[in-house]
């Protein structure tokens, strides 16, 4: 009786790898909403409504950058300090910072930890979780540390030098946490964003550098490091993820030049055209930071940010959206389709069938979420339209941060489904699915076939 009772102590919480990241997320969430809504955690000295904290609190720890009151002027010292730590939680993932803590403290990682690690970064493998975690943490800490240097070159002359390095340190965390939050509210207005330095190749430039190595992946740039950047020597998740987006930045970079030489770029030369576009197509892919006004882009580039959005980044990164290689294995699939192929082929490989249901689970369940989020805003908040409040809630479930002005107008209602839009794009649906999902033994009988008429 004893030694069963002492088993029962030890047995491990009977968690799911996936309860276990949703809820992770979850605890750090409602932890950073209580510190928010401090007194001393606004600029003057009132509490903050709490729905508002927890609002902030989801954006930062999501990496998404909506804000129901601009960060520079509302938040205090300690305010921006407590949602610069959400962003660098919730950027590296809340399984990185346990592993971290574990090893610091010499415990070990089993087989349950390390499952939820490579679950959280996307990886493959549980072999060398220890070597993981470092490379995370150090590439992480890494690239900020470069691009919060180069940033200073700019910052320190414009606002001195102890705000300038504050300033770079907090701009470049965020921008290679694809977090979209911002700084710059004190000095060019609320909700100015990076507009100041939007023909500043130095700052733009360095961000969207930040945007792109953060939104690739820790598997994808792990990858190229590990190959000493050798293309043929990447793996074939590597070379399809850099073909893809590479793509995708290039033509999104000419269609927004395109679209809005007559509208949100209207009156600027050339090369500035050219330098907005880039940004737009980088941030767009759920980084949440703007160098141009979004309520003045045309019809095209707004559907052509919306596309962005839902497309998002890549798996195991800090990007959201249903992410680059979803889209892929879709699009495949949809030319195989269509050439009577039962085989999706991507260059000299096979994907599995099984893969392309999931791809085609995760696009409907963002589209259903979207449209749902979308009817519930327009609802609660009539006046928001439809346009912007569907762009919002993309903006949401992708984790990017980009708004047409209207995150602050919202009423309780709303925010809410933003905040539950936002965990859902960070979790990932497929994840969260499966952590409320209730766990079946899978019978071996199976139901007749039939046929169902599509198309």
């Amino acid at each position: 009786m004893l030694k069963h009772k002492f088993a029962l102590l030890k047995a491990k919480p009977k968690l799911s790898v996936w309860q276990y990241l949703s809820l992770g997320y979850l605890v750090v969430i409602l932890l950073g909403s209580a510190l928010l809504s401090l007194p001393f955690a606004s600029a003057d000295g009132q509490p903050t409504p709490y729905v508002d904290a927890l609002f902030t609190s989801c954006s930062a720890t999501c990496v998404t950058g909506l804000v129901p009151f601009d960060t520079a002027l509302h938040w205090s010292g300690f305010g921006e300090i407590v949602i610069l730590l959400l962003i660098q939680l919730g950027g590296l993932g809340f399984m990185t910072i346990v592993s971290v803590f574990l090893f610091v403290f010499r415990r070990g990682v089993g087989l349950y930890e390390r499952t939820a690690m490579t679950q959280s970064v996307g990886g493959s493998s549980l072999a060398s979780v220890r070597g993981l975690v470092m490379r995370i943490v150090l590439g992480t800490i890494s690239c900020e540390i470069v691009g919060a240097g180069i940033l200073c070159i700019r910052f320190i002359p414009d606002f001195g030098a102890l705000r300038g390095v504050y300033y770079s340190i907090f701009h470049a965390v965020s921008a290679f946490c694809n977090a979209g939050f911002d700084l710059m509210g004190s000095q060019y207005g609320a909700n100015a964003s990076l507009s100041a330095y939007a023909s500043d190749p130095l700052v733009s430039l360095t961000v969207c550098a930040l945007i792109i190595i953060g939104g690739l992946g820790f598997c994808v740039w792990g990858d190229v490091v590990r190959s000493k950047l050798r293309p043929w020597k990447f793996r074939f998740y590597t070379k399809l993820i850099l073909l893809v987006s590479a793509v995708m930045l290039f033509l999104s970079t000419m269609l927004f030049l395109l679209f809005e030489r007559n509208a949100s770029l209207a009156g600027r030369g050339f090369g500035e055209r050219l330098l907005c576009s880039f940004f737009n197509a980088c941030t767009a892919r759920t980084a949440g930071f703007s160098t141009t006004d979004l309520t003045t882009v045309s019809d095209s580039g707004y559907l052509l940010f919306i596309v962005l959005m839902f497309v998002g980044g890549c798996s195991g990164s800090t990007a959201g959206g249903i992410k680059v290689g979803t889209f892929a294995v879709i699009l495949m699939g949809m030319f195989a389709a269509f050439r009577g192929k039962k085989d999706i082929n991507i260059g000299k490989r096979r994907i599995e069938p099984g893969l392309l249901g999931q791809a085609l689970a995760i696009f409907a369940a963002y589209l259903m979420l979207i449209i749902t989020g979308t009817i519930v805003i327009c609802a609660a908040d009539p006046a928001a339209g439809v346009k912007a409040a569907l762009f919002e809630t993309v903006s949401a479930i992708g984790t990017v941060g980009l708004s047409l002005s209207l995150t602050s107008t919202l009423g309780v209602l709303s925010k809410l489904v933003l905040v539950v839009l936002m965990f859902a794009g960070r979790v990932g649906v497929l994840t969260l699915a499966q952590a409320l999902g209730v766990r079946k033994k899978q019978s071996e009988v199976r139901n007749p076939v039939d046929v169902v008429y599509i198309g």
